[in-house]
């Protein structure tokens, strides 16, 4: 395009606007199934779960770490507890993920023997998750898949089609993820917190 391109002496451009009253009925959304809808609000829901869930594993797993027996020591300790309970109420699932895996490192009471893999598995779900929530939903073929647009941090795009079964899928293996970080709690011997189950109470009131 050159400076004088547009000027003020020439013809005016002709403009356009979206006739709001021509666009279909449920657009953006209109392309795809009502099942394949409902299926993936339903597996960013249990996205959801899993992230509160994280939020009170943190609570519960750094609250029954032993403080240090130096009272200095201890007082930092207690203010950076309130720190991470902080972030535990704040963050998205990325950062749970974090405070999850710094806490069950820390607390030695901790008798779960399987939690490498565990956290293997939160962060792939955690990466799906992003896709889920933030991708834009292309058309689907004729199979009812289809591929969100969505491009990472490393400028790598998300490529395989989506469908009611993965969608189904992948919202069953988020819920056994949320029970096991729940039974890494339980197993303590601890009341997860807020579900009135069996165990000591983490925090009496």
């Amino acid at each position: 395009m050159s400076e004088n391109s547009t000027t003020s002496s020439g013809p005016e451009p002709r403009r356009f606007v979206v006739d709001v009253k021509r666009v279909p009925p449920g657009f953006p959304t209109q392309a795809h199934s009502s099942e394949f809808w409902e299926a993936l609000g339903r597996t960013v829901a249990t996205f959801g779960f899993l992230e509160n869930v994280l939020g009170k594993a943190v609570f519960a797993i750094t609250g029954t770490t032993e403080l240090p027996e130096d009272p200095t020591e201890a007082e930092t300790a207690l203010k950076a507890w309130s720190r991470t309970l902080e972030r535990a109420l704040t963050d998205a699932l990325g950062g749970l993920i974090q405070l999850f895996a710094t806490a069950v490192r820390a607390n030695s009471n901790v008798t779960t023997t399987n939690i490498d893999e565990l956290l293997d598995q939160l962060k792939q779900a955690a990466n799906l998750r992003n896709v889920l929530c933030h991708g834009f939903w292309q058309l689907p073929d004729a199979s009812g898949r289809s591929v969100p647009f969505f491009v990472n941090r490393k400028i790598e795009a998300f490529a395989s089609p989506i469908d009611v079964q993965f969608l189904t899928q992948t919202r069953e293996a988020t819920l056994e993820m949320a029970l096991s970080v729940i039974n890494v709690v339980t197993h303590m011997g601890f009341q997860f917190p807020s579900t009135g189950g069996p165990g000591e109470p983490v925090w009496a009131v």
